[in-house]
């Protein structure tokens, strides 16, 4: 386990941070830029020190302001991922791998070169350069190179914000893998919320250099008052879902969760899968009346238990559906269907509207609580 409990200051920016991070977990640090998520894992690895508080790391303490210790970087076991991945361009993969290997002497656990290699599916680039790589290949040697030095915590710092969206898809299974194959625990620091909610056990929440909220991604989605920080244009609920079925016919996956089947066209999906369906507020509409002859797919029958949205032409209207369940509605709406917390509305989701990026590869973990 991590355990963070500090506070720093830097010209007129201060930061204060209090969270664990679970063994063989990934804890997502999210929010705007300038909020402090780069400031803080600088601390952790290291690379600069907090005036006050600790940082512990598998029972371990890397600093203590009260006790005076402070260990350096090189001896904390924490790897880093940068996002530019910072390879050496004089060298080939298999020497930029290698150098992480000395500094660390292999990989706790009995896992070797091979094995990371194997693992991250670079084998086959070992004799080329950095400048012969795609982006995704050269964060994924980037990442083998920090494993090899021996971590107990790795560290990623927006790792796949300069690879474009098709190769950000083909390298999250990997990431997913770190946790899962290696029970590595991962801080993984990022401002697109689709990653997170493919990724993340736990999400902790910062703005202004404060945590905002520390939970479950499902738990933390379906706060309307996170809405300003998590994005409204993205914001809405994530369900945990389960296929039970598909409709080889109509190539529809469904998928059941607490309060029903939500039906996602898409690729066939082995039964009993997990996957977090992200469903935004802007794509659910809402009837007073069940539906009828209506070509939309997934109609939910719910109760009202939360209005927000403050003073503009738009509302969050947030369902109790089984499971909670987010639609933005105008003000002009919610007057004319006279929505109020208890009353009883019809919730309909386009099945084409549900982004189907987030069932590619395996889903994430339960949420650690």
């Amino acid at each position: 386990m991590l355990e963070i409990d500090i506070s720093h200051r830097v010209g007129d920016f201060s930061l204060k941070a209090a969270f664990t991070a679970p063994a063989g977990s990934i804890t997502a640090l999210f929010g705007q830029s300038g909020s402090g998520k780069t400031t803080l894992i600088n601390l952790i690895a290291g690379l600069a020190s907090p005036d006050q508080g600790h940082i512990l790391s598998g029972g371990d303490t890397l600093f203590h302001s009260g006790q005076g210790i402070d260990i350096g970087p090189e001896r904390r076991r924490i790897g880093y991922v940068f996002q530019d991945g910072r390879l050496f361009p004089h060298m080939d993969v298999r020497r930029n791998l290698t150098y992480g290997a000395r500094a660390g002497k292999g990989l706790a656990g009995g896992v070797n070169f091979d094995q990371i290699a194997e693992l991250l599916d670079i084998q086959s680039l070992l004799s080329r350069r950095p400048g012969a790589l795609s982006g995704g290949e050269r964060q994924r040697v980037a990442i083998g190179r920090a494993l090899l030095s021996n971590p107990q915590v790795l560290l990623m710092d927006e790792p796949l914000a300069s690879i474009d969206a098709q190769r950000r898809g083909e390298i999250l299974p990997f990431i997913e893998r770190l946790r899962d194959e290696l029970n590595m625990t991962i801080i993984y620091v990022s401002h697109a919320i689709e990653e997170v909610i493919r990724l993340a056990d736990r999400m902790v929440i910062l703005s202004d250099g404060a945590i905002a909220a520390i939970g479950g991604v499902e738990d933390l989605m379906a706060r309307l008052d996170l809405f300003p920080l998590t994005g409204r244009f993205e914001g809405g609920a994530v369900l945990a879902t389960t296929c039970r079925g598909y409709d080889r016919e109509f190539g529809l996956a469904e998928l059941e969760f607490p309060g029903g089947i939500l039906r996602v066209p898409g690729a066939e999906l082995p039964i009993g899968t997990r996957f977090r369906a992200h469903i935004r507020a802007r794509d659910v509409s809402l009837m007073l009346g069940k539906p009828e002859a209506t070509s939309v797919l997934n109609v939910f029958e719910g109760s009202v238990v939360e209005i927000g949205g403050g003073d503009g032409p738009q509302a969050d209207v947030r369902l109790d559906i089984g499971s909670p369940l987010i639609a933005r509605v105008t003000k002009k709406s919610l007057h004319d269907l006279d929505i109020k917390p208890g009353k009883r509305l019809f919730a309909m989701v386009k099945a084409v509207a549900i982004d189907r990026r987030a069932f590619n590869g395996p889903p994430p973990r339960d949420a650690v609580k």
